[in-house]
């Protein structure tokens, strides 16, 4: 049994987490967050010892790394607001325990090569949480495409996530690009992990939209032409998913075929858990080129290439 730490316990994607951690037959000793609506924490670790100020929670770790070796951290969990994540991998590291962190590891790519340095210092390691990486669904999707290579032909990729948010969310952390990195960054950086996953490295960028509640841009991947549009905004959703009284719509299609991953979403931080603890989980440098992506497509200037964009933009 390995003993968690977790930051932003209160947040949205936190129960996953403490799931995870229950389902590997682990133990949760400490948990942070400023909002104390933490009473999930009853239905997973009801020991846990819980702080609403960072600066106690670090005390407490570093007590916990110098007196109870007993109860010494393995892992810290970081699920806290993008903005907060490199300073909590960095208290991760600095009371010798390996860091798990929900995506983006970091909002600048600079950051990595300064963890990276922090790693070999400690000895310690900075996991991702790229879950579509162990969907079932799509790692059968990249072996098809692996297989499709020699055939020295792009793909043509159109991607479409449409997640409806209501007014909380411009209000919160997640609506303010200094904090969450923006939409394309917050909700895309799933989609571009598993894009590059899939076809290889950016090649070129195109913005041709950019709002609060809403992006769509052109990637040339090594070996796809990918148009993407990304959106909190309800109005967004297709006919077909507001018959289906649905507020996600979610759809990739290659070469006109529409991928369909819809379900198996229900275990995937789990199986993340698992392949962390045997050594192969995600480390920084498989989570750079979706990192350098996001970033890039903040600082893109906005343009318009008709031939190049998203069916929704034109």
């Amino acid at each position: 049994m390995k003993n968690f730490a977790i930051t932003g316990v209160a947040g949205y994607i936190a129960p996953r987490h403490l799931q995870a951690i229950k389902d590997t037959g682990n133990n949760l000793v400490a948990a942070m967050d400023p909002h104390d609506s933490v009473g999930i924490l009853d239905r997973y670790f009801p020991g846990t010892s819980y702080f609403t100020e960072f600066e106690r929670f670090d005390r407490h770790l570093e007590l916990i790394r110098r007196t109870k070796s007993y109860e010494k951290v393995d892992y810290l969990s970081i699920c806290s607001p993008n903005n907060l994540h490199d300073a909590h991998i960095r208290l991760a590291l600095r009371v010798g325990a390996d860091a798990i962190c929900e995506k983006p590891l970091v909002l600048n790519p600079w950051n990595l090569d300064q963890l990276q340095e922090l790693e070999k210092e400690t000895d310690k390691k900075v996991y991702s949480v790229l879950q579509l990486r162990v969907h079932p669904a799509l790692i059968a999707v990249k072996e098809q495409i692996e297989k499709r290579k020699s055939e020295n032909k792009k793909h043509e990729v159109i991607l479409t996530y449409i997640t409806s948010r209501g007014p909380w969310y411009q209000y919160s952390w997640k609506g303010r690009e200094d904090i969450s990195g923006g939409v394309a960054t917050n909700i895309g950086i799933h989609f571009f992990d598993l894009l590059l996953w899939l076809f290889g490295k950016v090649e070129t960028n195109h913005l041709f939209l950019r709002e609060f509640n809403k992006a769509s841009g052109f990637m040339e991947l090594k070996n796809a032409n990918v148009r993407w549009y990304l959106s909190i905004d309800s109005k967004d959703l297709p006919k077909e998913a507001i018959e289906k009284n649905k507020s996600t719509h979610r759809s990739i299609t290659i070469d006109g075929t529409e991928l369909e991953f819809t379900e198996g979403f229900t275990d995937l931080h789990t199986r993340i858990y698992e392949e962390m603890m045997t050594g192969k989980g995600f480390g920084i440098e498989t989570a750079r080129p979706s990192i350098e992506a996001a970033y890039n497509i903040r600082h893109l200037p906005v343009t318009k290439i008709n031939e190049l964009m998203h069916p929704f933009m034109i």
